[in-house]
């Protein structure tokens, strides 16, 4: 095999991440301060809009992040070096540079979020003012550099401390979710929060919704044999995800999203730019130790993060260690962090990011799916996915009738969020997966008739 395209298959002896460490892992992915974040941003679709979209995009997405993680624990590789198969070994660039993009983006969303929590610590301590105060930035700034620091040694020190952190973060998660739970019912009751009308200005389509939630709960569908290819069961690589990431997205969506409407019945003004865990834990009154467990979940999402990002640049530079790899994209996931403090809004910077991920994301997967499930009936020899001479290898190196359909999708994407019926009522997202996935059946089956009778 040409080392240039070498890629590592884990052999089951040496798989040891156990049923308990996967179901750990996908709630601390998705327990966390973005999750809480995107509660809030769909709350301008209502309580029970923002429910409804949320049990139905989470449902959608995992069911692939199952697909997905079956995948990774029957061939031992990771998600970007099976993109290789459909996208060829040369093309899995494409996805690889999606990939580490809206990675780096969700790292440095984490970041933002936790570095507001330091930034209340540090004024607690030493008086400094808090971010979005005159002056504020200056322990944003701190904050950042103090979770970069946290991320850098969590890397240093290896998959072992990943997953005590993911063991640890899990019952803090918890703990933190009931806590702010009562607090959030113990002034605005369950039916206030229910009854509370969107102001019109502000009212958000179900669409709309549905596209966003499919932006967030997507992107881990491409981190999902990164980590299930260190299991030894089915079982482990497909329920377990599901299972965690399910409870992790519900339970931290829907305190922001309970939080936020509290917040905004208790004080007349909705504000999505206030919906960030760090204000609303400020804003209820729940003090210090509110703020180090933001801190703490914030860890546990990037642990995974992180991971998926270092996976994405070590397919893309295969000389790169995948220690030197994740090194690499936390320092530019920091760089990233501050682009918030210095052009415009959080609110205005997170919407532009999903709206690239939701764009990007969704074609690929759909792709991948459909190549291993339907046209190659699960047998992915792991072996050729590095080799320049074998099946993988396409016309020098690239899958056009993928690569070509990626950008098809991209175009759909864009043409039909523009309407107004697929904002109001169903998103573009899905839509576009399911069109991308029967044209790439159709067109391989054109293209295997084609080959069989040359």
């Amino acid at each position: 095999m040409n080392i240039k395209y070498q890629v590592e298959s884990i052999d089951k002896k040496h798989r040891h991440m156990t049923y308990w460490d996967m179901f750990a892992t996908w709630v601390g992915a998705n327990a966390n301060n973005g999750t809480w974040f995107i509660g809030g941003i769909i709350a301008a679709c209502g309580f029970w809009g923002g429910i409804k979209a949320l049990i139905l995009a989470s449902s959608i997405s995992y069911i692939l992040l199952m697909l997905v993680g079956y995948m990774g624990t029957k061939t031992g590789v990771t998600t970007m070096a099976l993109s290789r198969a459909s996208f060829g070994i040369r093309g899995s660039i494409i996805p690889s540079i999606v990939n580490l993009t809206q990675f780096v983006g969700w790292t440095a969303v984490n970041t933002f979020i936790a570095a507001t929590s330091v930034s209340y610590i540090l004024h607690s301590f030493l008086g400094w003012p808090v971010y979005g105060q005159p002056g504020g930035n200056l322990g944003l700034i701190v904050g950042i550099a103090v979770m970069s620091l946290l991320h850098l040694i969590s890397i240093v020190s290896g998959q072992k401390s990943i997953q005590i952190i993911e063991r640890i973060g899990i019952i803090l998660v918890i703990i933190f979710v009931i806590w702010e739970s009562i607090v959030v019912f113990k002034d605005v009751s369950f039916s206030q929060i229910a009854a509370w009308k969107v102001p019109s200005h502000l009212k958000m389509g179900f669409g709309t919704a549905m596209d966003t939630l499919a932006a967030f709960n997507l992107a881990w569908v491409t981190a999902g044999a990164d980590f299930t290819r260190f299991t030894k069961k089915s079982v482990t690589a497909t329920t377990a995800p599901f299972l965690g990431a399910n409870l992790g997205v519900f339970g931290f969506a829907f305190i922001g999203l309970s939080a936020t409407i509290s917040i905004a019945i208790s004080s007349g003004v909705y504000d999505p730019n206030n919906s960030d865990p760090s204000t609303i834990a400020n804003r209820l009154g729940l003090g210090l130790i509110a703020m180090i467990v933001i801190m703490l979940t914030s860890m546990t999402a990037n642990a995974v993060n992180i991971q998926a990002a270092g996976s994405a640049l070590n397919n893309m530079f295969t000389k790169l260690t995948l220690k030197q790899s994740l090194l690499i994209t936390t320092v530019i996931a920091t760089l990233v962090t501050f682009i918030p403090v210095f052009y415009g809004s959080f609110l205005e910077t997170f919407t532009a990011f999903l709206d690239y991920v939701g764009m990007v994301l969704g074609p690929i997967i759909s792709i991948m799916v459909v190549d291993y499930f339907l046209i190659s009936k699960q047998k992915y020899d792991p072996m050729e996915l590095g080799n320049p001479n074998g099946r993988y290898w396409y016309k020098n190196g690239i899958h056009w009738t993928a690569f070509i359909l990626w950008l098809v999708g991209v175009i759909f994407y864009s043409l039909l969020q523009k309407l107004d019926f697929v904002q109001t009522y169903t998103g573009a997202t899905f839509i576009v997966m399911i069109i991308i996935g029967i044209l790439y059946w159709l067109i391989m089956q054109f293209e295997k008739r084609n080959s069989n009778v040359n």
